[in-house]
Protein backbone atom coordinates (compact mmCIF):
# COMPACT_ATOMS: atom_id res chain seq x y z
CA UNK A 1 0.00 0.00 0.00
CA UNK A 2 1.48 3.35 -0.87
CA UNK A 3 1.75 5.65 1.94
CA UNK A 4 -1.56 7.81 3.19
CA UNK A 5 -1.38 11.63 1.66
CA UNK A 6 -1.06 13.91 3.91
CA UNK A 7 -4.25 16.06 4.19
CA UNK A 8 -4.00 19.79 5.40
CA UNK A 9 -6.53 21.15 7.75
CA UNK A 10 -6.72 24.75 10.22
CA UNK A 11 -4.04 27.34 10.03
CA UNK A 12 -0.83 27.17 8.69
CA UNK A 13 2.61 29.40 8.65
CA UNK A 14 4.95 30.19 5.66
CA UNK A 15 8.40 28.50 7.14
CA UNK A 16 11.19 31.08 6.92
CA UNK A 17 14.81 30.75 7.42
CA UNK A 18 14.75 33.40 9.61
CA UNK A 19 12.30 31.08 12.31
CA UNK A 20 14.26 27.52 11.31
CA UNK A 21 15.58 27.74 14.93
CA UNK A 22 12.27 28.26 16.70
CA UNK A 23 10.79 25.68 14.55
CA UNK A 24 13.50 22.79 15.47
CA UNK A 25 14.10 23.91 19.32
CA UNK A 26 9.90 24.12 19.97
CA UNK A 27 8.01 22.42 17.60
CA UNK A 28 5.61 24.94 17.82
CA UNK A 29 1.93 24.22 17.82
CA UNK A 30 0.62 25.01 14.13
CA UNK A 31 -1.52 23.16 11.24
CA UNK A 32 0.87 23.28 8.48
CA UNK A 33 4.07 24.83 6.91
CA UNK A 34 4.11 26.47 3.37
CA UNK A 35 7.33 26.85 1.87
CA UNK A 36 8.68 28.15 -1.13
CA UNK A 37 9.77 25.61 -4.02
CA UNK A 38 12.61 27.90 -5.45
CA UNK A 39 13.99 27.76 -1.65
CA UNK A 40 14.67 24.09 -1.38
CA UNK A 41 16.08 23.37 -5.10
CA UNK A 42 18.94 21.65 -4.34
CA UNK A 43 18.45 18.54 -2.64
CA UNK A 44 21.31 19.21 0.44
CA UNK A 45 22.36 21.85 3.06
CA UNK A 46 20.71 23.35 5.49
CA UNK A 47 17.50 24.27 3.87
CA UNK A 48 16.86 20.74 2.61
CA UNK A 49 17.73 19.10 5.88
CA UNK A 50 15.68 21.27 8.13
CA UNK A 51 13.03 21.08 5.61
CA UNK A 52 13.03 16.74 5.41
CA UNK A 53 13.29 17.37 9.36
CA UNK A 54 10.30 19.21 9.99
CA UNK A 55 7.90 17.42 7.16
CA UNK A 56 8.06 14.59 9.73
CA UNK A 57 5.91 16.79 12.30
CA UNK A 58 4.47 19.08 9.88
CA UNK A 59 1.78 18.19 6.64
CA UNK A 60 3.65 20.79 3.73
CA UNK A 61 2.12 22.90 0.95
CA UNK A 62 4.54 23.23 -1.40
CA UNK A 63 4.24 27.16 -2.99
CA UNK A 64 5.97 27.43 -6.64
CA UNK A 65 7.01 31.50 -7.57
CA UNK A 66 9.60 30.41 -10.11
CA UNK A 67 7.38 28.75 -13.07
CA UNK A 68 5.89 31.39 -14.73
CA UNK A 69 3.26 29.99 -16.16
CA UNK A 70 1.54 32.68 -18.36
CA UNK A 71 4.87 33.13 -20.36
CA UNK A 72 3.79 32.97 -23.97
CA UNK A 73 7.81 32.62 -24.08
CA UNK A 74 10.80 31.44 -22.39
CA UNK A 75 9.02 28.63 -20.01
CA UNK A 76 11.62 26.96 -18.46
CA UNK A 77 11.28 22.83 -18.78
CA UNK A 78 14.49 22.30 -17.09
CA UNK A 79 13.08 24.39 -14.09
CA UNK A 80 9.37 22.71 -14.32
CA UNK A 81 12.01 19.48 -13.87
CA UNK A 82 13.63 20.43 -10.86
CA UNK A 83 10.42 21.57 -8.99
CA UNK A 84 9.33 17.89 -9.69
CA UNK A 85 12.42 16.40 -7.73
CA UNK A 86 11.22 18.67 -4.62
CA UNK A 87 7.93 17.37 -4.87
CA UNK A 88 9.24 13.95 -4.86
CA UNK A 89 11.52 14.30 -1.92
CA UNK A 90 8.63 16.02 -0.33
CA UNK A 91 5.84 14.44 -0.68
CA UNK A 92 3.60 17.82 -0.09
CA UNK A 93 -0.05 17.95 0.84
CA UNK A 94 -0.24 20.44 -1.82
CA UNK A 95 1.01 21.80 -4.64
CA UNK A 96 0.60 25.48 -6.13
CA UNK A 97 1.95 28.41 -8.43
CA UNK A 98 0.49 31.94 -9.69
CA UNK A 99 -1.58 33.22 -12.08
CA UNK A 100 1.24 35.08 -13.60
CA UNK A 101 4.02 34.88 -16.06
CA UNK A 102 7.06 35.86 -15.57
CA UNK A 103 9.73 35.36 -18.44
CA UNK A 104 10.24 36.30 -22.56
CA UNK A 105 13.22 34.36 -24.54
CA UNK A 106 15.85 33.93 -22.85
CA UNK A 107 15.43 36.42 -19.93
CA UNK A 108 13.84 35.69 -16.41
CA UNK A 109 12.33 38.43 -14.87
CA UNK A 110 11.93 36.92 -11.68
CA UNK A 111 8.47 38.70 -10.64
CA UNK A 112 4.60 37.80 -10.74
CA UNK A 113 3.54 40.04 -13.60
CA UNK A 114 0.52 40.47 -14.86
CA UNK A 115 -1.21 38.48 -17.21
CA UNK A 116 -3.83 39.44 -20.13
CA UNK A 117 -7.48 38.20 -19.21
CA UNK A 118 -8.06 37.14 -23.03
CA UNK A 119 -8.29 33.75 -24.68
CA UNK A 120 -4.98 33.75 -26.09
CA UNK A 121 -3.46 33.83 -22.18
CA UNK A 122 -6.07 31.09 -20.88
CA UNK A 123 -5.07 29.14 -24.02
CA UNK A 124 -1.44 29.63 -22.99
CA UNK A 125 -1.96 28.74 -19.67
CA UNK A 126 -4.10 25.47 -19.43
CA UNK A 127 -1.68 24.06 -21.68
CA UNK A 128 0.91 24.84 -19.14
CA UNK A 129 -1.35 23.87 -16.16
CA UNK A 130 -1.51 20.50 -18.09
CA UNK A 131 1.93 20.17 -18.62
CA UNK A 132 2.82 20.63 -15.31
CA UNK A 133 0.03 18.44 -13.90
CA UNK A 134 1.40 15.70 -16.54
CA UNK A 135 4.82 15.95 -15.47
CA UNK A 136 4.13 16.21 -11.55
CA UNK A 137 1.77 13.61 -11.76
CA UNK A 138 -0.90 15.35 -9.45
CA UNK A 139 -3.48 18.07 -9.72
CA UNK A 140 -2.06 21.92 -8.90
CA UNK A 141 -3.73 25.01 -7.31
CA UNK A 142 -3.28 28.08 -9.02
CA UNK A 143 -3.00 31.32 -7.35
CA UNK A 144 -4.73 34.90 -7.61
CA UNK A 145 -1.79 37.83 -7.94
CA UNK A 146 -1.64 41.35 -6.69
CA UNK A 147 -1.11 43.74 -9.69
CA UNK A 148 -0.50 47.38 -10.00
CA UNK A 149 -2.55 47.66 -13.61
CA UNK A 150 -4.99 45.65 -16.04
CA UNK A 151 -4.77 45.48 -20.10
CA UNK A 152 -6.82 47.45 -22.32
CA UNK A 153 -7.77 44.19 -24.23
CA UNK A 154 -8.82 42.00 -20.76
CA UNK A 155 -12.02 40.23 -21.75
CA UNK A 156 -12.78 38.66 -18.29
CA UNK A 157 -12.63 39.37 -14.71
CA UNK A 158 -10.04 37.43 -13.08
CA UNK A 159 -12.83 35.38 -11.26
CA UNK A 160 -14.37 34.37 -14.34
CA UNK A 161 -10.31 33.99 -15.85
CA UNK A 162 -9.77 31.21 -13.00
CA UNK A 163 -12.88 29.47 -12.56
CA UNK A 164 -12.55 28.76 -16.74
CA UNK A 165 -8.87 27.72 -16.11
CA UNK A 166 -10.04 25.22 -13.53
CA UNK A 167 -13.01 23.73 -15.70
CA UNK A 168 -10.90 23.57 -18.78
CA UNK A 169 -7.28 22.20 -16.51
CA UNK A 170 -9.03 20.47 -13.81
CA UNK A 171 -6.31 22.22 -11.69
CA UNK A 172 -7.72 23.59 -8.36
CA UNK A 173 -7.58 27.56 -7.10
CA UNK A 174 -5.44 28.96 -4.14
CA UNK A 175 -7.66 32.18 -3.19
CA UNK A 176 -5.67 35.07 -2.04
CA UNK A 177 -8.11 37.21 0.01
CA UNK A 178 -5.60 39.93 0.83
CA UNK A 179 -4.78 39.86 -2.92
CA UNK A 180 -8.76 40.29 -4.15
CA UNK A 181 -8.77 43.14 -1.33
CA UNK A 182 -5.24 44.82 -2.97
CA UNK A 183 -7.01 44.58 -6.07
CA UNK A 184 -10.30 45.96 -5.47
CA UNK A 185 -8.54 49.07 -3.95
CA UNK A 186 -6.31 49.12 -6.96
CA UNK A 187 -9.25 48.40 -10.20
CA UNK A 188 -11.81 49.38 -8.10
CA UNK A 189 -13.14 45.68 -8.46
CA UNK A 190 -15.47 43.83 -6.02
CA UNK A 191 -13.63 41.41 -3.93
CA UNK A 192 -16.91 40.17 -2.81
CA UNK A 193 -18.18 39.70 -5.75
CA UNK A 194 -15.31 37.48 -7.21
CA UNK A 195 -15.67 35.16 -4.37
CA UNK A 196 -19.51 34.52 -5.03
CA UNK A 197 -17.49 33.86 -9.03
CA UNK A 198 -16.01 31.41 -7.51
CA UNK A 199 -17.29 27.51 -6.77
CA UNK A 200 -16.61 26.42 -3.89
CA UNK A 201 -15.52 22.96 -4.68
CA UNK A 202 -12.72 24.29 -6.59
CA UNK A 203 -10.66 26.35 -3.80
CA UNK A 204 -8.40 23.99 -2.19
CA UNK A 205 -6.70 26.89 0.20
CA UNK A 206 -6.68 30.28 1.25
CA UNK A 207 -4.24 33.19 2.04
CA UNK A 208 -4.17 36.20 4.32
CA UNK A 209 -1.34 38.46 4.23
CA UNK A 210 -0.56 42.22 5.20
CA UNK A 211 -0.25 45.02 2.60
CA UNK A 212 1.17 48.33 2.28
CA UNK A 213 -0.24 51.37 0.95
CA UNK A 214 1.49 53.54 -1.32
CA UNK A 215 0.65 57.08 -3.00
CA UNK A 216 0.20 55.12 -6.54
CA UNK A 217 -0.92 51.57 -5.46
CA UNK A 218 -1.56 49.06 -2.53
CA UNK A 219 1.06 46.64 -2.43
CA UNK A 220 0.90 43.01 -1.38
CA UNK A 221 4.21 43.18 0.47
CA UNK A 222 3.48 40.60 2.71
CA UNK A 223 5.49 42.29 5.75
CA UNK A 224 2.87 43.64 7.68
CA UNK A 225 0.04 41.89 10.19
CA UNK A 226 -3.55 41.23 8.48
CA UNK A 227 -5.62 44.37 7.92
CA UNK A 228 -9.38 44.17 9.97
CA UNK A 229 -10.75 44.79 6.03
CA UNK A 230 -8.93 41.36 4.78
CA UNK A 231 -10.32 39.42 7.71
CA UNK A 232 -13.76 40.75 7.08
CA UNK A 233 -13.32 39.40 3.47
CA UNK A 234 -12.01 36.04 4.85
CA UNK A 235 -15.15 35.55 6.97
CA UNK A 236 -17.01 35.73 4.18
CA UNK A 237 -15.16 33.55 2.57
CA UNK A 238 -15.06 31.05 5.16
CA UNK A 239 -19.39 31.36 4.78
CA UNK A 240 -18.95 30.66 0.99
CA UNK A 241 -16.30 27.91 0.91
CA UNK A 242 -16.19 26.21 4.39
CA UNK A 243 -13.29 25.70 6.41
CA UNK A 244 -10.83 25.64 4.02
CA UNK A 245 -6.95 25.48 5.63
CA UNK A 246 -5.40 28.99 5.21
CA UNK A 247 -2.07 30.45 5.00
CA UNK A 248 -0.99 33.27 7.02
CA UNK A 249 1.96 34.81 4.87
CA UNK A 250 4.74 36.89 6.02
CA UNK A 251 7.91 37.46 3.76
CA UNK A 252 9.34 40.39 4.74
CA UNK A 253 9.76 43.07 7.40
CA UNK A 254 9.73 38.89 9.68
CA UNK A 255 8.39 39.38 13.20
CA UNK A 256 9.17 36.99 15.96
CA UNK A 257 7.76 33.87 15.20
CA UNK A 258 5.16 34.02 18.55
CA UNK A 259 3.49 37.09 16.62
CA UNK A 260 3.08 35.22 13.20
CA UNK A 261 1.84 32.30 15.13
CA UNK A 262 -0.60 34.56 16.91
CA UNK A 263 -1.99 35.98 13.90
CA UNK A 264 -2.43 31.39 12.58
CA UNK A 265 -4.15 31.32 15.93
CA UNK A 266 -6.62 34.25 14.76
CA UNK A 267 -7.41 32.47 11.66
CA UNK A 268 -7.86 29.12 13.42
CA UNK A 269 -10.09 30.48 15.59
CA UNK A 270 -12.23 31.60 12.51
CA UNK A 271 -11.93 28.17 10.78
CA UNK A 272 -12.91 26.85 14.17
CA UNK A 273 -16.61 28.26 13.46
CA UNK A 274 -16.92 27.22 10.27
CA UNK A 275 -18.02 23.51 9.10
CA UNK A 276 -14.74 21.02 7.64
CA UNK A 277 -14.78 21.09 3.84
CA UNK A 278 -14.37 18.20 1.71
CA UNK A 279 -10.87 17.85 1.24
CA UNK A 280 -10.37 19.40 -2.50
CA UNK A 281 -10.38 15.89 -4.54
CA UNK A 282 -7.80 16.99 -7.11
CA UNK A 283 -5.12 16.89 -4.43
CA UNK A 284 -5.72 12.81 -4.73
CA UNK A 285 -7.46 12.09 -7.80
CA UNK A 286 -5.90 12.61 -11.71
CA UNK A 287 -7.69 15.60 -13.03
CA UNK A 288 -10.47 14.86 -16.04
CA UNK A 289 -9.49 15.50 -19.29
CA UNK A 290 -10.38 19.01 -20.39
CA UNK A 291 -10.92 20.72 -23.63
CA UNK A 292 -11.72 24.15 -24.82
CA UNK A 293 -15.33 24.77 -25.24
CA UNK A 294 -14.76 26.24 -28.31
CA UNK A 295 -11.50 25.31 -29.87
CA UNK A 296 -9.45 27.39 -31.89
CA UNK A 297 -7.80 26.59 -35.60
CA UNK A 298 -4.25 25.91 -35.29
CA UNK A 299 -3.45 28.78 -36.83
CA UNK A 300 -5.55 31.07 -35.16
CA UNK A 301 -4.18 29.78 -31.38
CA UNK A 302 -0.84 30.62 -32.97
CA UNK A 303 -1.48 33.83 -33.70
CA UNK A 304 -2.97 34.90 -30.89
CA UNK A 305 0.12 33.42 -28.60
CA UNK A 306 2.03 35.59 -30.93
CA UNK A 307 0.19 38.76 -30.16
CA UNK A 308 0.41 37.64 -26.23
CA UNK A 309 4.32 36.95 -26.47
CA UNK A 310 4.81 40.30 -28.18
CA UNK A 311 2.72 42.47 -25.00
CA UNK A 312 4.93 40.93 -22.41
CA UNK A 313 8.07 41.55 -24.51
CA UNK A 314 6.68 44.89 -24.82
CA UNK A 315 5.84 44.46 -20.91
CA UNK A 316 10.02 43.29 -20.72
CA UNK A 317 11.31 45.80 -23.09
CA UNK A 318 9.82 48.68 -20.98
CA UNK A 319 10.85 47.13 -17.47
CA UNK A 320 15.09 47.66 -18.75
CA UNK A 321 14.45 51.00 -20.87
CA UNK A 322 12.46 53.46 -19.26
CA UNK A 323 11.98 55.68 -22.70
CA UNK A 324 10.07 52.45 -24.35
CA UNK A 325 6.27 52.42 -25.12
CA UNK A 326 4.43 51.09 -22.86
CA UNK A 327 1.48 48.36 -23.39
CA UNK A 328 -1.63 49.31 -23.42
CA UNK A 329 -3.00 49.27 -20.02
CA UNK A 330 -6.37 50.27 -18.69
CA UNK A 331 -7.13 52.67 -15.85
CA UNK A 332 -4.92 55.86 -14.95
CA UNK A 333 -1.47 56.31 -13.88
CA UNK A 334 -0.37 53.89 -15.78
CA UNK A 335 3.31 55.54 -16.04
CA UNK A 336 3.52 55.80 -12.18
CA UNK A 337 1.95 52.43 -11.77
CA UNK A 338 4.61 50.44 -14.06
CA UNK A 339 7.34 52.08 -12.18
CA UNK A 340 6.28 49.70 -9.76
CA UNK A 341 7.44 46.72 -11.72
CA UNK A 342 10.58 48.74 -12.62
CA UNK A 343 11.08 48.92 -8.80
CA UNK A 344 10.55 45.59 -8.21
CA UNK A 345 12.99 44.25 -10.60
CA UNK A 346 15.66 46.54 -8.98
CA UNK A 347 14.64 45.54 -5.33
CA UNK A 348 14.91 42.19 -6.54
CA UNK A 349 18.49 42.23 -7.87
CA UNK A 350 19.77 44.39 -4.87
CA UNK A 351 18.30 41.46 -2.25
CA UNK A 352 19.19 38.95 -3.97
CA UNK A 353 22.93 40.12 -4.39
CA UNK A 354 22.92 41.14 -0.81
CA UNK A 355 22.11 38.14 0.52
CA UNK A 356 25.48 36.39 -1.40
CA UNK A 357 27.64 39.15 -1.16
CA UNK A 358 27.06 40.53 2.25
CA UNK A 359 30.93 41.66 2.10
CA UNK A 360 31.26 43.75 -0.35
CA UNK A 361 27.72 45.77 0.42
CA UNK A 362 29.68 46.23 4.13
CA UNK A 363 32.45 47.94 2.07
CA UNK A 364 31.04 49.78 -0.99
CA UNK A 365 27.68 51.32 1.36
CA UNK A 366 24.22 50.36 0.76
CA UNK A 367 23.50 53.33 -1.97
CA UNK A 368 26.40 52.11 -4.34
CA UNK A 369 25.55 48.51 -3.85
CA UNK A 370 22.24 49.44 -4.88
CA UNK A 371 23.71 50.83 -7.78
CA UNK A 372 26.13 48.19 -8.29
CA UNK A 373 22.76 45.74 -8.61
CA UNK A 374 20.78 47.77 -11.11
CA UNK A 375 23.88 48.05 -13.24
CA UNK A 376 24.71 43.97 -12.65
CA UNK A 377 21.22 43.36 -13.42
CA UNK A 378 21.25 44.96 -16.62
CA UNK A 379 24.33 43.71 -17.75
CA UNK A 380 23.69 40.09 -16.45
CA UNK A 381 19.79 39.77 -16.77
CA UNK A 382 18.69 36.71 -15.01
CA UNK A 383 18.43 33.64 -16.86
CA UNK A 384 17.18 31.23 -14.64
CA UNK A 385 13.76 30.89 -12.26
CA UNK A 386 16.16 30.29 -9.29
CA UNK A 387 17.34 33.36 -7.94
CA UNK A 388 20.68 31.51 -6.56
CA UNK A 389 22.20 31.50 -9.58
CA UNK A 390 21.63 35.14 -10.34
CA UNK A 391 25.36 36.35 -8.72
CA UNK A 392 27.52 34.19 -10.85
CA UNK A 393 29.08 36.82 -12.62
CA UNK A 394 29.02 39.62 -10.46
CA UNK A 395 32.94 39.09 -9.55
CA UNK A 396 34.26 39.36 -13.02
CA UNK A 397 31.38 42.07 -13.76
CA UNK A 398 33.11 44.41 -10.86
CA UNK A 399 36.64 43.06 -12.17
CA UNK A 400 35.21 45.63 -15.90
CA UNK A 401 33.46 48.21 -13.64
CA UNK A 402 35.24 51.27 -13.37
CA UNK A 403 33.27 52.97 -10.39
CA UNK A 404 35.15 50.10 -7.93
CA UNK A 405 38.64 50.64 -9.61
CA UNK A 406 40.05 52.12 -6.10
CA UNK A 407 38.81 48.80 -4.18
CA UNK A 408 41.02 46.85 -6.58
CA UNK A 409 41.06 43.78 -4.27
CA UNK A 410 36.71 43.75 -4.23
CA UNK A 411 36.28 41.42 -7.11
CA UNK A 412 38.43 38.76 -5.50
CA UNK A 413 36.04 39.48 -2.67
CA UNK A 414 33.26 38.80 -4.28
CA UNK A 415 34.95 35.26 -5.78
CA UNK A 416 35.49 34.44 -1.85
CA UNK A 417 31.77 35.49 -1.30
CA UNK A 418 30.55 33.38 -4.35
CA UNK A 419 31.98 30.18 -3.25
CA UNK A 420 31.23 30.73 0.27
CA UNK A 421 27.32 31.36 -1.17
CA UNK A 422 28.00 28.05 -3.53
CA UNK A 423 28.91 25.98 -0.43
CA UNK A 424 25.78 26.61 1.27
CA UNK A 425 24.16 24.41 -0.93
CA UNK A 426 26.52 21.85 -1.68
CA UNK A 427 25.64 18.58 -1.70
CA UNK A 428 26.46 16.93 1.80
CA UNK A 429 29.21 14.56 2.21
CA UNK A 430 30.60 13.19 5.21
CA UNK A 431 34.71 13.97 6.16
CA UNK A 432 37.39 11.60 6.16
CA UNK A 433 37.31 10.00 9.31
CA UNK A 434 41.36 9.80 10.53
CA UNK A 435 40.79 6.39 11.85
CA UNK A 436 40.90 5.40 8.07
CA UNK A 437 43.97 7.08 7.31
CA UNK A 438 45.63 5.97 10.28
CA UNK A 439 45.48 2.18 8.47
CA UNK A 440 47.16 2.78 5.54
CA UNK A 441 50.51 2.23 5.08
CA UNK A 442 52.84 5.53 4.06
CA UNK A 443 52.89 3.35 0.11
CA UNK A 444 49.07 3.12 -0.23
CA UNK A 445 48.74 7.02 1.38
CA UNK A 446 50.95 8.13 -1.12
CA UNK A 447 48.72 6.38 -4.36
CA UNK A 448 45.44 7.03 -2.97
CA UNK A 449 43.28 10.04 -4.56
CA UNK A 450 41.90 11.69 -1.25
CA UNK A 451 38.35 13.80 -2.44
CA UNK A 452 37.37 16.88 -1.13
CA UNK A 453 34.36 17.88 0.28
CA UNK A 454 31.75 19.02 -2.42
CA UNK A 455 31.38 22.47 -0.45
CA UNK A 456 35.40 23.37 -0.81
CA UNK A 457 36.64 25.53 -2.72
CA UNK A 458 40.14 27.19 -3.20
CA UNK A 459 40.83 30.76 -3.87
CA UNK A 460 44.31 32.62 -4.38
CA UNK A 461 44.59 36.48 -4.46
CA UNK A 462 46.88 39.42 -4.70
CA UNK A 463 44.73 40.74 -1.77
CA UNK A 464 44.17 39.92 2.04
CA UNK A 465 40.49 38.99 1.12
CA UNK A 466 40.37 35.99 3.59
CA UNK A 467 41.27 38.22 6.58
CA UNK A 468 38.85 41.29 5.32
CA UNK A 469 36.17 38.58 5.17
CA UNK A 470 37.12 37.21 8.68
CA UNK A 471 36.77 40.17 10.42
CA UNK A 472 33.56 41.07 9.06
CA UNK A 473 32.26 37.77 10.66
CA UNK A 474 30.88 38.82 14.15
CA UNK A 475 30.95 36.78 16.72
CA UNK A 476 29.51 33.19 15.07
CA UNK A 477 32.44 31.56 16.53
CA UNK A 478 32.68 30.06 13.32
CA UNK A 479 35.68 31.14 11.56
CA UNK A 480 39.44 30.92 12.18
CA UNK A 481 42.53 33.22 11.60
CA UNK A 482 42.87 37.11 11.88
CA UNK A 483 39.20 38.41 13.36
CA UNK A 484 40.96 42.09 13.04
CA UNK A 485 40.78 44.22 9.43
CA UNK A 486 44.24 43.77 7.96
CA UNK A 487 46.67 46.74 7.98
CA UNK A 488 47.83 46.12 4.18
CA UNK A 489 45.54 45.01 1.56
CA UNK A 490 47.78 44.28 -0.78
CA UNK A 491 49.59 41.08 0.30
CA UNK A 492 48.82 37.46 -1.32
CA UNK A 493 46.84 35.41 0.82
CA UNK A 494 45.12 31.82 0.12
CA UNK A 495 41.51 31.12 1.46
CA UNK A 496 40.25 27.64 1.79
CA UNK A 497 36.23 27.33 1.73
CA UNK A 498 34.41 24.53 3.78
CA UNK A 499 31.54 23.38 5.62
CA UNK A 500 32.41 21.17 8.78
CA UNK A 501 28.88 20.78 9.04
CA UNK A 502 26.02 23.03 8.13
CA UNK A 503 27.65 26.87 7.99
CA UNK A 504 30.29 27.58 5.46
CA UNK A 505 33.69 29.20 7.01
CA UNK A 506 36.67 30.60 5.63
CA UNK A 507 40.03 29.19 6.38
CA UNK A 508 43.18 31.05 5.76
CA UNK A 509 45.81 28.65 4.45
CA UNK A 510 49.60 29.14 3.34
CA UNK A 511 50.68 29.02 -0.18
CA UNK A 512 51.79 25.07 0.13
CA UNK A 513 48.78 23.71 1.89
CA UNK A 514 46.43 25.82 -1.08
CA UNK A 515 48.85 24.04 -3.90
CA UNK A 516 48.44 20.41 -2.26
CA UNK A 517 44.76 21.22 -2.06
CA UNK A 518 44.06 22.09 -5.27
CA UNK A 519 46.72 19.25 -7.02
CA UNK A 520 43.97 16.63 -4.39
CA UNK A 521 40.91 18.59 -6.33
CA UNK A 522 42.31 18.01 -9.70
CA UNK A 523 41.94 14.23 -9.15
CA UNK A 524 45.48 13.59 -8.44
CA UNK A 525 47.52 11.23 -5.96
CA UNK A 526 48.24 12.45 -2.14
CA UNK A 527 51.75 12.06 -3.01
CA UNK A 528 51.27 14.27 -5.97
CA UNK A 529 50.20 16.83 -3.63
CA UNK A 530 53.24 16.46 -1.03
CA UNK A 531 54.89 17.57 -3.68
CA UNK A 532 53.72 20.42 -4.67
CA UNK A 533 53.76 21.68 -1.08
CA UNK A 534 57.13 20.66 0.18
CA UNK A 535 58.14 22.29 -3.49
CA UNK A 536 57.13 25.74 -2.27
CA UNK A 537 57.66 24.89 1.56
CA UNK A 538 60.30 21.96 2.67
CA UNK A 539 59.33 22.80 6.33
CA UNK A 540 55.76 21.88 5.10
CA UNK A 541 53.96 20.26 8.37
CA UNK A 542 51.81 17.66 6.80
CA UNK A 543 50.85 16.41 10.07
CA UNK A 544 49.04 20.17 11.22
CA UNK A 545 47.35 20.23 7.98
CA UNK A 546 45.94 16.74 8.29
CA UNK A 547 44.36 17.83 11.66
CA UNK A 548 43.30 20.62 10.39
CA UNK A 549 41.46 18.99 7.00
CA UNK A 550 40.19 16.69 9.09
CA UNK A 551 38.66 18.83 12.14
CA UNK A 552 36.99 20.62 9.12
CA UNK A 553 35.98 18.21 6.95
CA UNK A 554 38.10 19.08 3.74
CA UNK A 555 38.75 15.91 2.56
CA UNK A 556 35.62 13.96 2.01
CA UNK A 557 34.93 9.76 2.86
Amino acid sequence: MPPPVPVLAGAGVGLRAAHYRDFLARRPKVGWLEVHTENYLQPSGWDSHVLQTLRQDYPLSLHGVGLGLGSARGFSEAHLQRVRAVVERTEPALVSEHLCWGAVAQRQLNDLLPLALNGAALDVLCARVGRVQEVLKRPILLENVSTYLRFADDAMSEAQFLAELARRSGCGLLLDINNLYVNQCNHGEDALLALHSIAPGSVGELHLGGHLRTPHAVIDHHGAAVADPVWDLYAAALLRFGAIPTLVEWDTHLPPLNILLGEADKAQAMLARHAPQVPWQGALLAPPPAAPATPATPAASAASADTLAAGQQAFATALFDTVAALPSFAGEAVPQRFSLYRGNLSATWRRVLGQAYPVVLALVGEDFFGGLARAYGRRHPSDSADLNRFGARFADFLAAFPPVNELPYLPDMARLEWDVHLAHYAADARGLAPESLAALHLDQLEVRRLALHPACALLASNWQVAALWQAHQEGDGQSEGQAMFPHDMQVASWALVCRPCWKAQVLLVDAAAHAALLVLQQGQTFGAALDAAFELDPAFDLAAHLRQWLAHAVLAA
